[in-house]
């Protein structure tokens, strides 16, 4: 650990040299630009869909999403109790075990043999479910929920949060899908550590359907585009709007600042990410709970103190996703800010989940698939409603509803946007939302930005490992080139000012788009398969234990 920590520092530390110079953020700023916005036109490449131009990428993840819920029939609603319980633990003796053996066999039931050979065994994995989505919402629930959602009602007004909620819906059933697949193809090293993600079951399972050659090119592709979104979206944007905010609190000024703060943070991430998916799930599982409740508390402390305007703001988010403000290509236009900034949020179809997801303990891939439900559902559909609550009650504080419904009714939703006249830079737009009520929450929410940021960035380091591993091999050297180049984006991220770093971090992750749901259009009958094998479990399960067998779960 000591000498990761060193050889760190010694990179890094001529960038702290040069950070003296003043304008270094600009500069660096200025050397990015361009390669962003090429990288993000090339992404976001259009397609003509009646008179408008629609990215196709947006396209293809609501067709995927819209066609997994109904094939699925509707996961996101039937499937989320099943998911509730098997969080909780409720079948987690026939995840490690196998039903036939504890349920289907009268010795596997006798008593004397659970305190001992049952805990003894366990099934592949690294990580329980509970871990699993700690990592997993770490990678989500960050900052994608707090500037995100101010970016995208400062871009298509309210009504961007109405097509957000309807994207996190449908996500659901993409992440189920992924999540499915990233356990059942997954590799297991003769050390019990796994080994998983989309680049596995894009070769792995499109090998087993006769597709070799197709299923080596995207898992490649994947690998590589995953290096680079965890470079970009999963660690440049965390530390860029972590810095903004702190900058901020502190009124810092000058050109070493961001230098120094994503220095700070390339320290304090570098003495996580050493220790593996193990150490970053036991900080996840900590960490997660603890700025998601603070979070959603001061939130709640907000709606409740707007309570009265409740009905106001919904009305703007329905009428401003129907019939949006001027300038912004009408419907669709909003439509595809919401599906943009939701999709970086939850990153649903991007496959980047089914990384942690593939790290659980169990024999059955649907169990974790069911579990990843929850995941678009708390980021999107509960935080990311919460944030936009809060930016509208801000924004229509003192305004009188009648005057507001007039003027919506002539004009549009942009009604509320007066912060169209303040400088929006993400971050610092909820920042002033939360502290118009809250007075001085500005330093609380420093923290939770921070922590979001934080854990945001190792969970991505083990996604963006993971990709490294896969195609550079397993060995010591290549996992400290790669942790030591993410750092070095840590610094970087925090250098670089908003807008060339959101236009890379989105162009990064909705890149993974491609190649993921290329696979799961092939692969999905797989998942029906796994699904109906576990719920299977479940009722034999449920069958045995009302025909008198004794509750193993009550004894692990």
């Amino acid at each position: 650990m000591k000498k990761f920590l060193l050889l760190a520092l010694s990179t890094l530390l001529p960038i702290l040299t040069f950070a003296q110079d003043k304008g270094l953020d600009e500069q660096i700023n200025d050397a990015f630009m361009p390669i962003a916005t090429w990288w993000e036109g090339f992404i976001l490449t259009t397609v003509p869909l009646g008179s408008y131009n629609v990215p196709f990428v947006v396209l293809l993840l609501v067709f995927g999403a819209t066609f997994f819920t109904i094939y699925f029939k509707f996961p996101s609603i039937t499937k989320f109790k099943t998911a509730i319980n098997t969080v909780r633990g409720r079948y987690v003796d026939i995840e490690k075990h196998g039903v036939d053996k504890l349920y289907n066999n009268d010795e596997a039931l006798a008593v004397e043999d659970i305190p001992n050979t049952i805990r003894d065994e366990s099934a592949h994995g690294e990580v329980s479910h509970f871990q699993a989505l700690a990592t997993a919402v770490s990678g989500t629930v960050g900052l994608g929920n707090i500037a995100g959602v101010a970016v995208a009602i400062g871009m298509g007004g309210p009504g961007a949060t109405f097509w957000m909620i309807i994207c996190g819906l449908l996500g659901m059933s993409t992440k189920f899908v992924e999540c499915t697949l990233g356990v059942k193809y997954r590799d297991v090293g003769k050390d019990g550590t796994v080994y998983g993600g989309p680049m596995y079951y894009l070769s792995k399972g499109l090998k087993e359907i006769k597709f070799v050659t197709v299923g080596k090119i995207l898992g490649g592709l994947f690998a590589i585009l995953c290096v680079g979104a965890s470079f970009g979206g999963g660690n440049a944007f965390q530390s860029n709007q972590a810095a903004v905010q702190i900058s901020s609190l502190l009124n810092l000024q000058g050109g070493a600042n961001g230098v120094i703060i994503g220095l700070v943070l390339a320290i304090l991430v570098g003495i996580v990410i050493i220790g593996g998916i193990k150490r970053i799930a036991s900080i996840t599982e900590k960490i997660v709970p603890f700025m998601a409740g603070l979070y959603i508390l001061a939130s709640l402390v907000i709606i409740f103190a707007n309570i009265s305007d409740i009905g106001l703001a919904f009305s703007l988010i329905i009428d401003g996703a129907f019939s949006p403000m001027a300038g912004l290509g009408g419907l669709v236009g909003v439509l595809i800010v919401g599906f943009q900034r939701a999709a970086f949020s939850n990153e649903a179809g991007a496959g980047s989940a089914a990384i942690a997801h593939s790290a659980v303990r169990t024999k059955y891939p649907a169990s974790e698939g069911v579990v990843a439900l929850l995941e678009p559902f708390i980021d999107t559909v509960v935080i990311c409603t919460m944030t936009a609550l809060v930016i509208i009650f801000f924004n229509i504080n003192g305004t009188d509803p009648q005057s507001v419904f007039d003027y919506t009714a002539a004009h549009g939703s942009s009604v509320i946007l007066k912060s169209t006249e303040l400088p929006i830079s993400g971050v610092d737009l909820t920042s002033m939302a939360f502290d118009s009520v809250i007075p001085h929450f500005s330093y609380v929410l420093t923290v939770a930005i921070v922590l979001f940021a934080f854990s945001t960035m190792i969970s991505w380091s083990y996604y963006g490992l993971q990709s490294w591993k896969y195609l550079f091999g397993k060995g010591k050297t290549a996992d400290l080139a790669y942790k030591i180049l993410f750092l070095i984006f840590v610094v970087i991220g925090a250098a670089a000012t908003l807008d060339a770093v959101i236009k890379f971090s989105d162009a990064m992750i909705l890149a993974l788009v491609f190649p993921n749901m290329i696979g799961l259009f092939f692969l999905f009958p797989k998942v029906r398969q796994e699904m109906k094998r576990y719920l299977n479990a479940i009722s034999i399960k449920r069958e045995a234990i009302q025909d008198g067998a004794e509750d193993i779960t009550k004894h692990m």
